[in-house]
């Protein structure tokens, strides 16, 4: 199988160009910029990013600039969460062993590791099943629930998965086993026949955070379960501190919007890493290059600490991610750690040469660029990697992506079939997509921004035909094109310490809460770039109101010739922590170009 091509068969896009971005300037309100700004006693900048992100009194964004663990929405509030916990409490007095059945990804691997610890401290009897990517696929299955029962499972709790196992919960039930379900992704119409169905998104619910992962799922079901426990309030809430470190990791890797109850969750959970026990964690922060007492910001969890623990899904098992976590041993630890950092790199390699290959088609053959989705499929390209490959190609391509390859249905008896991921743009939903066109699929599911699928190889192209279609009645051509949205105006010689520092305070940065935008006017570029990696990153020395400051203009390789020494441009910057260049005894923190033009 060798089909690149997005759009018809033979020939793939014309040579593919960045679209420009386009700019949403604030509308800024100056007197309650200026009533922030002496209220909250910050940087004018800081306040004017408070108004910008929608705060319209001093009240509103004290409690945001300042989450506190008390302010976790009641776990009772979540449809099906009494029954839930009084049914594991019933198990844990009868002494009856429960079955955790998870998801391989960080998601559901951290909802295994925080359910299981929590239950074992309670004093239950815990085993865990996760499945392997490749040889089963996604998704809660009724042979590995027939197993259970021969061992005598009559409790089973599904993390970060199950709401759509109408036909497994089925099997469960007629064996005689209960089953608690505890997932956030979407559900069907009909929701399976569970003792209890935890899930934010489902009918009827009305949890106010709606957009909780898997693992903020299972950290809801553990703070009732404490709650329901007797223990004293100083003993829960310690607990509560711990589980929100890798609940914090998964959030933040799940992509799902850091404000609200899902902000203070990664923002108590990531300062918590900088003194941390679990040797596993431990292990697995020193081999993605942190030191004892660092704290990683939620970039960082994105990139060096969340792929490490997903590859093991992708290239391997994530049985040894729970190992990792669950382990007390040291040696044991540093050995699964190490592994997860080589699976990693062996990640990247898988990923960086399926990208390199699809966009090496798309740039060769001519074809239509203004088609608003795009499906690939290639024989061979390894099944774990696909959603980070689609993810990239939607930051390269600015519209929906989905990459398949070939993959077997053993239950189907035969090869044809091809399985993969999609990832899309903001203005897109993946799963409504799909469940537009249902009778293609051997078995689909997902979210807004990301969905998986399996489909037989001889409905690739009305798959392909079907979802264009569906994407040309959705999206429009601003929507293709990327956009910026700017929280203030900046000068340079206003970016002191202390107004940085207040900046970055406004995090932890991620989806939903995006880290800040600037614009400079009429800066100008005070010398030739210099090369971080060559022909693609480079170090910019930048000139504003007579202050230089070198910015860091990561992947302007093809945009090289806006960056002409004594060029007047507008310019679009984030504040970053540099942490590396503090180490070498530079300064704390760096500019980074977003986007430039020359000057209005």
């Amino acid at each position: 199988m060798a089909d690149l091509n997005p759009a018809t068969g033979s020939a793939v896009q014309a040579r593919w160009r960045r679209a420009p971005a386009r700019w949403a300037l604030p509308l800024q309100n100056d007197e309650l910029v200026a009533s922030m700004e002496r209220d909250l006693k910050v940087h004018r900048l800081v306040a004017a990013v408070l108004c910008a992100r929608g705060f319209s009194s001093s009240d509103e964004a004290r409690e945001f600039l300042s989450p506190q663990l008390a302010s976790l929405h009641d776990p009772r509030l979540m449809l099906d969460m009494e029954r839930a916990v009084d049914r594991l409490w019933m198990a844990i007095r009868r002494g009856e062993p429960i079955l955790l059945y998870g998801d391989y990804d960080v998601d559901g691997t951290s909802s295994i590791v925080v359910l299981k610890k929590a239950l074992e401290i309670l004093g239950a009897s815990v085993d865990f099943h996760v499945p392997h990517r490749l040889n089963e696929g996604y998704g809660m299955r009724s042979d590995v629930i027939e197993r259970a029962a021969q061992n005598g499972v009559r409790l089973i709790v599904s993390v970060d998965c199950g709401i759509r196992s109408v036909q497994v919960v089925r099997t469960a039930n007629t064996l005689g086993m209960d089953v608690v379900v505890t997932d956030h992704h979407l559900p069907e119409a009909t929701l399976p026949p569970a003792l209890a169905v935890l899930n934010p998104n489902r009918p009827g619910c009305a949890y106010p955070n709606k957009h909780l992962c898997g693992a903020g799922v299972a950290f809801k079901l553990v703070q009732a379960l404490l709650a329901a426990s007797g223990l004293p309030e100083s003993r829960q809430n310690a607990l509560l501190e711990s589980f929100l470190k890798p609940v914090a990791i998964a959030t933040v890797a799940d992509i799902v919007p850091l404000v609200g109850e899902n902000r203070i969750i990664v923002q108590r959970g990531l300062s918590g890493l900088r003194e941390v026990r679990n040797v596993g964690l431990k292990c697995l922060l020193k081999v993605a290059g942190f030191e004892d007492g660092e704290c990683p910001s939620a970039h960082q969890v994105g990139f060096r600490i969340a792929p490490r623990i997903n590859a093991a899904g992708r290239m391997a098992s994530a049985r040894d991610v729970i190992e990792l976590f669950l382990t007390n041993d040291a040696d044991r630890a540093n050995e699964l750690a190490q592994q997860l950092d080589a699976l990693n790199s062996e990640r990247q390699r898988v990923e960086t040469e399926i990208v390199e290959a699809i966009v090496r088609e798309c740039e060769a053959n001519p074809g239509d660029t203004s088609i608003p989705a795009m499906v690939f499929a290639g024989a061979g390209w390894h099944l774990g990697v696909l959603g980070i490959v689609a993810s990239r190609l939607v930051d390269r391509f600015s519209r929906p992506v989905f990459v398949l390859t070939e993959a077997s249905v053993e239950a189907q008896g035969d090869e044809g079939f091809l399985s993969g991921s999609g990832r899309s743009i903001p203005a897109f939903h993946l799963l409504e997509a799909l469940e537009s066109m249902p009778d293609l699929f051997h078995k689909f599911g997902g979210h807004r921004q990301a969905a998986g699928l399996t489909l037989r190889a001889e409905h690739l192209e009305t798959f392909r035909s079907r979802f264009t279609e569906f994407a040309t009645t959705r999206l429009n051509a601003d929507d293709l094109r990327p956009e910026y949205r700017v929280d203030a105006e900046a000068s340079f010689p206003e970016l002191n310490e202390r107004c940085v520092y207040q900046v970055l305070s406004l995090g932890p940065f991620g989806f939903g809460n995006p880290a800040p935008i600037f614009l400079a006017r009429r800066a100008e570029i005070a010398g030739p770039p210099k090369p971080i990696t060559e022909g693609k990153h480079f170090n910019l020395p930048l000139r504003h109101n007579g202050r230089l400051l070198f910015a860091k203009a990561w992947n302007f390789g093809d945009r090289f010739d806006l960056l002409a020494p004594g060029s007047k441009v507008d310019v679009l910057f984030q504040i970053e922590d540099d942490p590396a260049s503090r180490k070498r005894g530079y300064g704390s923190w760096c500019l980074s170009v977003k986007d430039l033009r020359p000057a209005e």
